[in-house]
This record gives structure tokens, sequence and C-alpha cells, in this order.
């Protein structure tokens, strides 16, 4: 059975989608940018700031549904420039210093609202 996941804790979706989709014990998360929900505004240009908020807008996300980033299986992360790779590990190895998911990470022609980065993952419950 298909279960929507939807949390006031991250960014709500700007457009037809659902923030995640949990299924069983699987929970298949759309892609998260840097907006302070909050505020609904970007919390940086910086980014490895912006990857902070992506995170945390994640876990967010995973905790809604029942699970956590320790249990994130596969990650995709989009860049809008390779040149900032280095940035976003940085960050990225603080919230999964024990457990490491899978990744492939991709540079990105542009990313909603121009974000510098944006993640999605899988994780199992």
């Amino acid at each position: 059975m298909k279960e929507i996941i939807i949390t006031e804790n991250a960014p709500g979706a700007i457009g037809p989608y659902s923030q995640a989709i949990k299924i069983e014990n699987m929970v298949f998360c759309s892609g998260q940018i840097p907006i302070d929900p909050q505020t609904g505004e970007f919390v940086s240009e910086d980014t490895a700031e912006q990857t902070r908020q992506v995170l945390k807008n994640l876990s967010a996300v995973l905790e809604a549904a029942g699970t956590n980033l320790n249990n994130v299986v596969k990650t995709t992360v989009f860049l809008a420039d390779m040149n900032d790779f280095a940035a976003m590990n940085d960050i990225y190895a603080e919230f999964f210093s024990e457990n490491k998911p899978a990744r492939a990470t991709i540079q990105a022609a542009r990313l909603p609202k121009d974000a510098q980065v944006e993640i999605e993952c899988i994780a199992v419950i």
C-alpha cells in the first residue's frame, strides 16, 4: 500500500509531486533544495550551507515517514557546478559518517529555483 508522506518541517512540494512515498519498508524521497521551511527562502548562497539545509530537510521528511538518515541506502546529489563537489562532500560526510549510503553525484544544467544543490534519497524503515 502506497502512503504519501507530508511534513511541515520540510519545504512543501513546489509542483505535482510528494515529499516522499512510503511503500512497505521503503521510503522514496523527492529531491530537496535548500529552502528553510520556516521562512520559505534559501538559507544562503553558499554551497556548504545549502547542503546542510538540504540534508536537514531530507531528515525531516524521513522522520515523518518513520525512519532517519541512518537508514538511507541510496542518494543522488545534483550540483549546479561540479566545482562545488568538495564543499558539498564535506557537509554530506558530517551527516553520513557511519552508515554511508550508495551515491551518485551529477552536475545539472539548472536546479529548481536556481539552487546550488539538490539531494534525493531512498531509505528503509
